[in-house]
């Protein structure tokens, strides 16, 4: 049981970081979710939003960030 109490501990650390960075992010205006090529659809009751280039530009540089980390350990 200890195991599972430290994996939500550690859980719950992430998502406050990770939820600061989201705050860093919109204080900095950068145009994440603004960006050309995210999709949004509006239709007369519904509005449907896909952020494809801000997807793909994240993955990028969490990619990049990982793959720095993980170069560093060895």
């Amino acid at each position: 049981m200890g195991g599972l109490g430290r994996v939500l501990i550690l859980a719950g650390v992430v998502l406050l970081a990770l939820g600061m960075v989201l705050l860093l992010v919109d204080r900095a205006n950068l145009p994440l979710g603004r960006l050309p090529g995210d999709i949004t659809y509006r239709g007369k009751n519904t509005v449907v939003f896909f952020p494809l280039t801000t997807s793909i530009i994240l993955s990028v540089v969490l990619s990049l960030i990982l793959f720095f980390i993980s170069r560093m350990r060895h």
